[in-house]
């Protein structure tokens, strides 16, 4: 059952003490030229202003849901998806507080691919807020990584979904791969998410005419043996604690374990070489297998 321009939609939007922009986030959601049904703000920190912010702007389309546990992104969305399917949405709509849809027309353009295409799932390109002509993060056509919107060729990238910045999932794809996991908690949720939604077999794929726009975040991505390969280095000891830890979990799932040999030769390239950063590379490996352990202890 793919996408359907009669599909009545729920926009899911995760926020965490960031009400200012989540209001420029609100502003184009709830103006889109193909409407949305309902509009799902779930707050983790449960803010007075976030719940007036959502009746202002959404009025009655507008669903507070405020949550006193900080649930993270992947508990967010999980706690949203979950609403959206109680009120018998036939498809869900991601936003964050930080991004916002490029256009008023985002979604309509959208839906249009997911119906001529029969996708079950369907995500715009994901462009820099600061300047929409770069992408926000890399992005892989073929065997060649991407940074810029114009390097892109076609209108389609089949296979290739940026799942919780503007993507619009339908509520069978949920039958099949569930909702978010919770004790991911941040960083690496939307790339788990992918696992599933690769290996269920459905369509989907990423709109090159519809965009997204969200803070840079290639800066993470460090090129490695001349751009051919990259390394995620997050800033900050918290954000590198879940990105890595997380992603060892991913690389102990079914469809991931062939990269484990990859991801030692990449991060040991590098931390070692590159950085000459022999305690990074042990911070990495331990964090890496407490995640295949499905230790979720937090720091």
């Amino acid at each position: 059952m793919p996408l359907s321009p009669s599909d009545s939609i729920a926009a899911v939007i995760v926020t965490h003490r960031r009400v200012e922009l989540l209001r420029a986030s609100l502003e184009i959601v709830v103006n889109q030229t193909h409407p949305v049904n309902w509009v799902i703000v779930v707050d983790n920190a449960a803010e007075e202003g976030v719940e007036k912010l959502v009746a202002e702007l959404a009025g009655e389309r507008g669903i507070y849901l405020p949550s006193h546990t900080n649930l993270g992104g992947a508990g967010g969305f999980a706690y949203g998806f979950l609403h959206a399917l109680a009120l018998g949405a036939d498809a869900v709509w991601c936003a964050d507080d930080d991004g916002r849809p490029g256009s008023v027309d985002t979604l309509e353009t959208l839906i249009d691919v997911a119906r001529r295409r029969g996708l079950d799932q369907i995500s715009p390109t994901v462009c820099n807020l600061e300047d929409p002509e770069r992408l926000a993060f890399p992005l892989r056509q073929g065997t060649t990584w991407h940074r810029r919107r114009d390097e892109l060729t076609g209108d389609f990238l089949e296979s290739y979904a940026s799942l919780f910045n503007g993507a619009l999932i339908s509520a069978h794809a949920m039958e099949r791969i569930g909702v978010p996991d919770y004790r991911l908690f941040i960083r690496g949720d939307e790339v788990e998410y992918h696992r599933r939604l690769k290996r269920s077999g459905l369509a989907y794929g990423t709109a090159l005419n519809a965009f997204y726009l969200h803070p840079d975040g290639s800066s993470e991505f460090q090129p490695i043996l001349g751009g051919k390969m990259h390394a995620q280095y997050p800033e900050g000891e918290g954000k590198r604690f879940f990105t890595y830890r997380n992603r060892g979990y991913l690389l102990s799932q079914p469809g991931n374990r062939a990269l484990v040999i990859q991801e030692l030769g990449r991060f040991g390239w590098f931390f070692l070489v590159q950085r000459k950063d022999p305690r990074g590379f042990l911070q990495w490996l331990k964090l890496l297998r407490r995640g295949m352990r499905e230790d979720f202890r937090r720091p």
